[in-house]
Formats: structure tokens, sequence, C-alpha cells
């Protein structure tokens, strides 16, 4: 299972919004949408997700769902994605098809481990720098934070960094170890980003410091 290298994180204030900026997301290019809704019933969340499914189904955008497993089952979203707080990803895992992925959030080498042992198929690490979108946000890590932690880590899991990232921090991302990004704010406050996203997230800039190590 190939991890897309840019999430799209679902902004908006009302369930409108919301519909509205994924379909731009999906419009301009975006290759996975992660539906995020927070402090809302699971009932409005299920209804939100039918309709973001026949969007993203249309422009063959794959759909996570962010903390509702149950949901994403229902819906046959193409995974989840669990915070801290969350489920656990062994949980989750007994209730999805085979073929449904799950993410996990982490902030540090410890997370990163517990994440690798439960068979996650993609770790969202950070926060890159402090972001707005968050509440009771996790200590920032930075680029040092990110390198420290993907050198340590060897792991084949897809690291996707996660946290105020703007198009100008791709290269610099990537040669950290990160093999993608999940982007919120930047994405919606402007849609066409994403291609500019995507074309600098294709640089072989990890091959290219791969083939120099070995």
């Amino acid at each position: 299972m190939i991890i897309p290298k840019l999430h799209y994180i679902s902004q908006g204030d009302s369930p409108k919004a919301i519909l509205e900026n994924i379909q731009k997301a999906c419009t301009s290019g975006a290759e996975l949408v992660q539906l995020r809704f927070k402090n809302a019933s699971e009932k409005k969340v299920l209804k939100l997700a039918k309709e973001v499914i026949k969007i993203t189904s249309h422009f063959q955008t794959r759909l996570i769902i962010n903390d509702y497993y149950k949901i994403a089952k229902e819906i046959k979203a193409d995974g989840v994605h669990l915070g801290q707080d969350d489920t656990c990803p062994k949980i989750a895992r007994k209730h999805l098809y085979p073929w449904q992925i799950i993410g996990g959030t982490a902030n540090t080498q410890q997370e990163c481990e517990a994440l690798i042992i439960k068979e996650v198929d993609y770790i969202s690490l950070g926060p890159f720098r402090p972001t707005a979108t968050k509440a009771n946000l996790s200590p920032v890590l930075g680029l040092d934070g990110i390198t420290v932690i993907t050198e340590a880590l060897k792991t084949k899991t897809p690291i996707i960094a996660v946290g105020g990232i703007k198009t100008e921090d791709i290269a610099a991302l990537l040669k950290a170890g990160a093999s993608g990004v999940a982007v919120s704010e930047a994405i919606t406050k402007n849609f066409d980003s994403i291609k500019t996203f995507n074309t600098l997230l294709k640089a072989s800039v990890t091959d290219e410091r791969r083939h120099t190590f070995e």
C-alpha cells in the first residue's frame, strides 16, 4: 500500500465549509483528504462523511476519517487516522476491512516506536511548528526534532510531517527523512498550492540522499 505524500487535513467551521474546502482540494489535485470534524457528534460526522465520500470517490481521491474508525468502516473510506487519545490501532484493525489503512499521531521517538509495534500504515509526526488549527498542541519539534527521530527510527513506515507546514519547508523536510506532509492551513488559504506541494514532494531529494550515504 503506497501512502500518498500529501495529505490535506480538512478545515472549516461548519459541515458546509468543510465540504466546500474538500471539493476545492480534490479539484486542485489532492491525492488524499483526511476528514477532520472536531467537537461534533458521531452522528453529525457520519452524515458529513457520507457527503464527503461522494466527492472523493468522484475524483478518485483517498479519504481518511479522523478518529472514527466505525464510520471509516461503514462508508468504506480508505482508512482512519487515530490520535494519541483515540482508539488503539490494534483494536481499530480488528474492526476494519483488511485493505483499510491506519495512521497514527506521534510527537516523540517512543510514541513512534509504539505505533510501529501496533503496525500502523503511516505515522503523522509533529508539530513541525506552532499551528492554530489544533488545541492542546504537543511540544514543537522543528526540523531538528524531526531529523533526530527519523534517523533514530530507521523505519520503513512512512513518516508524514505535520504542523504549520508551507511549500518552502518541503525540501528540508524530505532531507530530514519525512516521506510526506499533512497540511491544513496553507492549502485552505490557497488551494492552488496543492500543485506546488505535489511537485516539490515528487522531487527525488530522499533518493539522492540515500545513494550518497550507501
